[in-house]
């Protein structure tokens, strides 16, 4: 389906609805594209730093398997 169609489908399909919390959920939605598109995501230097501690624990091998994590996770649960 090209841009054009699905555009004249979403249109259709917000000219139809009754559904006030559909609308606000996809205004939403659309808002975070548009912002998304117009303006990038910027880390702060927190972010950055913590990025950086992950990456080098990453290379010094300090992590666990994802099913050894799940794991400890389950046991932790059951307490």
């Amino acid at each position: 389906m090209s841009t054009a169609e699905l555009r004249k489908k979403l249109i259709e399909k917000i000219n139809s609805t009754n559904d006030d919390q559909l609308l606000i959920d996809a205004t939403r939605l659309l808002e975070i594209q548009l912002s998304e598109i117009q303006e990038p995501y910027e880390l702060t230097s927190e972010m950055n730093s913590t990025i950086d501690e992950s990456i080098q624990q990453f290379k010094n091998g300090e992590f666990i398997e994802h099913s050894k994590a799940n794991s400890e996770i389950d046991k932790w649960l059951e307490k």
